[in-house]
């Protein structure tokens, strides 16, 4: 009889663990599927139109020693937009065109920022001195 009795109640603590198994899987699933909507929600979406000026990430920089270097390259023109997020490229100065995916790229502000007539030009003065 001891042993039918013990038989049973580990049969019960095995459904038991069971089922905290599970919850604790859908816990997860619940737990990640929100995390993934926050994260989604705050990524950006970047709009790149054709002719727009862009930088291209450099990834293959940071070997080089120079730690004050940036690592985007550019400007580069868009020439083309393709299905999947890429994008054609083409520098200024030469006529090859490259692709690259579209989450090596930023906008480039450069060429706007240079149009706007209202930049404050200041300029820097050694400060006055006791003989003065």
């Amino acid at each position: 009889m001891g042993f039918a009795k013990a038989g049973a109640e580990r049969k019960l603590q095995l459904q038991e663990l069971e089922c905290l198994h599970l919850e604790a899987y859908e816990n997860s699933r619940l737990y990640k599927e929100k995390v993934r909507a926050v994260h989604d929600k705050n990524i950006k979406q970047r709009e790149l139109r054709l002719g727009d000026l862009v930088l291209l990430y450099n990834s293959r920089l940071r070997f080089m020693p120079s730690k004050l270097r940036s690592r985007w390259e550019g400007p580069y023109r868009v020439k083309k937009t393709e299905r999947y997020g890429v994008f054609q490229l083409s520098h200024p100065s030469s006529p090859n065109i490259i692709k690259v995916n579209g989450h090596r790229l930023k906008l480039y502000y450069g060429e706007q920022i240079k149009d706007r007539k209202e930049l404050e030009i200041i300029l820097l003065e050694d400060p006055p001195t006791e003989m003065d």
